[in-house]
């Protein structure tokens, strides 16, 4: 028994004991940082949930003006002060640039996030999807304007080398006028519904903010997502909302209404002209525009649309019944040789009304009756037409 011993030697044992104190020094330090980095989770996700909570609150949105340092800035806000405020750590200070639109908090006004461009904006871009389904066929008449409008918006957007071959700038503009309802608004839409431009819709009245400076501001922004994602058109109606003659003005409403419009001027032929944004603008009345909007550069072209003629009026009744159940007694020629100025969406009023009662009456058929009834509900309104229209 004592020969089977074997006999284990100093040195041995010493690095059997070296090796069970660093392995339990290993699992010591391994317990440690296990239970150190646990600790470094709980304070990470109290402080997210502190920063959550600090951005939970209703945020204000401001424009950064100029940055100071790596922890602050100034910036604008809608009431029209500049502050020194604080940037929280958790921004990404190369996101932050110039101009753009930041959410500040509403007690300190500190930078708690940044906005995308159009993210504070009210601008409505009108996607392909969502383009109105009007074709160039389904409006009745205004062959002329339909050229102009093609050969001054679609044109250059589909073969702009072409005016570089000629050496000319292509049109940058262009302004529809005339009564109202007489397809200015119907053209607009074949346009958009026929180009792949990004279509981005306006109306004058939108750019007069409750603050200083937002209106400005709105135009620039339409502005910079048009050439964001260009090629685009900007449609703008109701134009005379903020370009009307420019006056001395008394109160601070006026004034910031002016500003709007020269900001709109700067943006429509600035120094960075581009090509490929092309305007279409609106108005029923093209003599309160200012001049400096009306000038060559600007709108490079002025189409008028004014109320129908004998031809066009047959070509616009013929266009809106040829989808309708009508009698054979329906003679729609004694309609069109009456001696009433209609406008196109008059015409559409009285069409829709003669299938209207002719609902009414419980039938599948509209009568010459039914026409005459429509003719005298819509006409008698329609005919007083403003003296500055004729």
């Amino acid at each position: 028994m004592g020969e089977n011993l074997t006999l284990i030697s100093q040195p041995e044992i010493n690095r059997v004991l070296n090796g069970l104190i660093s392995r339990k020094k290993a699992e010591i330090l391994k317990n440690y940082f296990e239970e150190d980095i646990n600790t470094l989770k709980k304070q990470l996700l109290i402080f997210q949930n502190e920063i959550s909570r600090f951005q939970s609150v209703p945020l204000i949105v401001g424009q950064l003006i100029e940055k100071m340092d790596n922890s602050s800035c100034i910036v604008g806000s809608t009431t029209g002060n500049n502050y020194l405020v604080r940037i929280i750590s958790s921004i990404d200070y190369s996101k932050l640039k110039l101009n753009s639109s930041v959410a500040l908090h509403r007690n300190s006004n500190a930078i708690v996030n940044h906005l995308e461009d159009e993210g504070d904006s009210s601008i409505n871009i009108i996607r392909p999807i969502e383009k109105p389904k009007v074709k160039f066929n389904e409006i009745g008449g205004l062959e002329k304007q339909k050229e102009e409008i093609r050969e001054t918006i679609e044109l250059p957007l589909i073969n702009q080398k072409l005016y570089e071959d000629i050496g000319i700038d292509s049109p940058n503009g262009v302004l529809l006028y005339g009564p109202p309802g007489t397809g200015k608004t119907m053209l607009v839409k074949a346009i958009a519904s026929k180009t792949t431009a990004t279509f981005i819709k306006a109306v004058g009245s939108e750019f007069v903010q409750k603050y200083l400076g937002e209106g400005p501001k709105m135009v620039r922004d339409l502005f910079k997502t048009a050439k964001k994602y260009s090629p685009s058109i900007i449609f703008i109606d109701e134009i005379d909302a903020i370009a009307t003659r420019r006056f001395d003005a008394q109160t601070g409403a006026d004034r910031e209404v002016q500003r709007i419009l020269m900001e709109f001027l700067s943006q429509m032929d600035g120094f960075e002209k581009n090509p490929s944004v092309k305007i279409i603008m609106c108005t029923n009345r093209i003599d309160t525009l200012d001049p400096a909007i009306l000038r060559p550069g600007r709108i490079d072209r002025k189409i008028e649309f004014p109320l129908p003629n004998l031809k066009e009026k047959r070509f616009m009744f013929q266009t809106l019944t040829k989808s309708m159940n009508l009698s054979d007694e329906v003679d729609i020629e004694f309609f069109i040789s009456k001696k009433e100025k209609l406008s196109g969406a008059v015409i559409a009023a009285i069409c829709q009304e003669a299938g209207l009662q002719a609902i009414r009456k419980n039938r599948y058929i509209i009568t010459q009756n039914d026409f005459s009834i429509s003719y005298r509900l819509n006409v008698g309104f329609s005919s007083k037409i403003p003296d500055f229209y004729n």
